[in-house]
């Protein structure tokens, strides 16, 4: 039996990295192009994107966005300075902005500390960088409740970060948000991590529950989802499971960016294009969903 039908995006990673305005109407057409119904739009700095031309872009294009983030080196709400969680609140803060300006339910990333940036902690330790953590996220929630914009907090695998790589830890770690009356926050997940941190994906789906708010999906080596040994069928009904009527969004990374290569270890090319492992990964997941192209083609 197929999972329930919805919404398959892309992130623009897979071709470059920045995307910027002077790329994002090429990006969206051809987005469109390839059949997707979405799009992941990544804001790696504040002005990159004009919110009033992405939202129209978007709009011409037909493509429901979502906005994630990137924690570059520098970008700590943990075990730093002052000064470097109020740089990394103000940037979360344009992200909410940029998703609030053209209509994406969430914003969704690690945002907790530089991606690749790993220490170890005792017991005690990881709980004070817990409480520490909550306590500099809370403004940014609540900058993001007043937008109308949901956060998802997304657990890396253990080398990109050390802080919060299951969703066990994540969610032990956000309770005192998560409690709230009107959390607003949430959990994204990514196939990509789950595969190296979970000993079941479809069970960490099942206990992040309620508090999904978005999925990334990809192969287990990071190419195009399909033929590798995610168990998909088995993920897709753990979605269904919780309710979960969201997009799924391929994220993968050119090879052709140094920066972006590097902060996710992509040292050969996963396609034999990005346009072939966009192309590759919805004819999957279509097949896999039933999912139809946007017009009603098949």
């Amino acid at each position: 039996m197929r999972a329930q039908p919805r919404p398959l995006g892309v992130n623009t990673w897979v071709w470059t990295s920045p995307l910027t305005d002077d790329d994002l109407r090429r990006m969206l057409a051809l987005v469109a192009e390839l059949g997707f119904d979405a799009v992941e739009l990544p804001l790696e700095e504040p002005g990159h994107l004009d919110p009033a031309r992405t939202a129209a872009a978007v709009r011409d294009a037909g493509l429901a966005p979502y906005v994630v983030g990137a924690m570059a080196p520098g970008r700590d709400l943990v075990a730093t300075d002052a000064a470097s969680v109020a740089r990394t609140q103000d940037y979360l803060r344009s992200c909410v902005d940029l998703a609030a300006a053209i209509g994406a339910p969430s914003v969704c990333g690690p945002f907790y500390a530089a991606t690749g940036r790993v220490w170890r902690m005792t017991t005690a330790e990881r709980t004070a960088a817990y409480d520490e953590w909550c306590t500099n996220l809370a403004p940014v929630l609540d900058h993001a409740r007043a937008a109308g914009v949901a956060i998802g907090i997304e657990p890396l695998n253990r080398y990109e970060t050390s802080l919060v790589n299951t969703v066990d830890q994540a969610l032990a770690a956000l309770a005192p948000l998560l409690d709230a009356a009107d959390p607003g926050i949430g959990l994204a997940l990514d196939t990509y991590h789950l595969g190296i941190e979970e000993r079941s994906s479809a069970d960490a789906v099942r206990r992040a529950g309620r508090h999904l708010v978005h999925v990334q999906v990809c192969g287990n080596d990071r190419g195009a989802p399909g033929h590798d040994q995610t168990d998909w069928p088995a993920l897709l009904d753990a979605l269904d499971d919780v309710g979960y009527a969201g997009a799924l969004n391929i994220e993968s990374f050119t090879p052709d960016n140094a920066s972006i290569a590097v902060a996710a270890s992509i040292w050969r090319p996963l396609a034999a294009s990005p346009d072939d492992l966009a192309r590759d990964g919805l004819t999957f997941l279509r097949s896999l969903t039933g999912s139809h192209a946007p017009g009603g083609a098949a």
